[in-house]
């Protein structure tokens, strides 16, 4: 679990990097200059060890992506750099969702030196990813939140299985996971036994099931969703691109 000290120093860290890049004078360059402020960003922010850990223009059968984070001859991320000047986009995500298919590789990360949009990889049929984050390091608030999930990107928090552990508590806190675990047994007896006691009226499995489902399919003022970390979610971070169809050839 990443502590206090190692955040604050994350948090420094991307200070720095915004005060030294992401500058009106370096907001129109292209591909390639944009990728000496990634190399920054993944060595001197996230502690990567250039040529090591970090491998340029990956051949994958026949393809090159920008960047692979290898870590103990495990491949962790594949990672798509664009020009700072150009928004993320879906396009953007489908070539590296192709790479990652065809490696085996389950997370995606991609950056323009300004924004960072992390996506883990579904090896169903079709092939599907399920965006996790997206920060834009040019609005102060934006970066301070950030830190809370990018501490997870770190090369100390990947080696020690800190990044499984938060996909598996997303994916448990996933509204449609929890969706499902609201029409299990366990949940139908508790809620009849409940609310016998608090009635003295006897509820058949039915009258609670259509219950949950109306309030699955309905919406119902409340408190905005948070996040699996305990912090408000926004809803652009969970947003999942249309059209990925790609081909695994």
């Amino acid at each position: 679990m990443s502590t206090s000290t190692q955040k604050d120093r994350l948090y420094k860290l991307l200070k720095e990097y915004k005060k030294r890049y992401l500058r009106k004078q370096y907001a129109e360059l292209d591909e390639s200059a944009t990728r000496l402020m990634v190399n920054n960003l993944l060595t001197d922010v996230f502690g990567y060890a250039e040529l090591e850990d970090i491998k340029t223009e990956y051949n994958i059968k026949g393809v090159y992506a920008d960047y692979i984070i290898q870590l103990q001859r495990k491949k962790y991320f594949i990672i798509e750099v664009k020009a700072v000047q150009l928004d993320l986009s879906s396009n953007h995500l489908r070539q590296a969702l192709g790479y990652a298919a065809n490696e085996g590789i389950d997370w995606i990360l991609l950056t323009n030196g300004r924004q960072i949009e992390l996506y883990r990889v579904i090896f169903s049929k079709p092939i599907d990813c399920k965006k996790i984050f997206s920060f834009n390091l040019l609005d102060d608030k934006e970066l301070k939140e950030s830190v809370e999930y990018l501490i997870y990107l770190t090369k100390k928090a990947v080696l020690h299985n800190e990044l499984n552990n938060f996909w598996k508590r997303f994916q448990a806190l996933d509204a449609t996971n929890l969706c499902k675990q609201l029409y299990s047994s366990d949940v139908i007896k508790y809620l009849r036994k409940t609310l016998k006691k608090t009635t003295g009226l006897i509820f058949t499995d039915d009258d609670i099931l259509e219950s949950i489902h109306q309030i699955i399919i309905k919406a119902i003022p409340s408190a905005k969703p948070r996040s699996p970390l305990g912090g408000k979610l926004k809803e652009k971070s969970v947003k999942k691109p249309d059209n990925l169809d790609i081909s695994l050839e």
